[in-house]
C-alpha cells in the first residue's frame, strides 16, 4: 500500500511528518551535532512559524495521532512500562 500526501509519495515515518507538517521534522527535532548558531537559527524559525500559526501545536498533535492510528506499522512500539514479574518462591521460603 501506498500512501499521498497531495503528489508526494510518503515512503517513511519522517517522510509522512514531513509532508503533512509542510516542515521538516529536524526543525521540531534538531539535528545531532548542530552547534549552537544553526540551533538558535532553527529555534528562530520555528518560534516565527508557531506565531504565524497558533494552532500548529494541536494540528501536530491530531496528526501525530491520526498517523499512529493509521500506520502503527510505521513505528518501533517500546512498552513505556515493564510487566511486573511474579516473584517464585525460592526453597523453603513462602511466595
Amino acid at each position: 500500500m501506498r500512501t499521498y500526501i497531495g503528489r508526494q509519495q510518503a515512503i517513511s515515518a519522517a517522510d509522512f511528518a514531513e509532508l503533512a507538517l509542510g516542515t521538516p521534522v529536524e526543525l521540531w527535532l534538531g539535528v545531532e551535532g548542530e552547534t549552537d548558531e544553526e540551533r538558535a537559527a532553527r529555534e528562530d524559525a520555528a518560534r516565527d512559524i508557531l506565531a504565524d500559526n497558533p494552532n500548529f501545536p494541536d494540528d501536530l498533535v491530531r496528526i501525530a495521532a491520526q498517523v499512529i492510528e493509521e500506520n502503527p506499522d510505521l513505528f518501533d512500539v517500546v512498552p513505556l512500562v515493564r510487566p511486573v514479574r511474579r516473584r517464585t518462591a525460592r526453597k523453603g521460603v513462602a511466595a
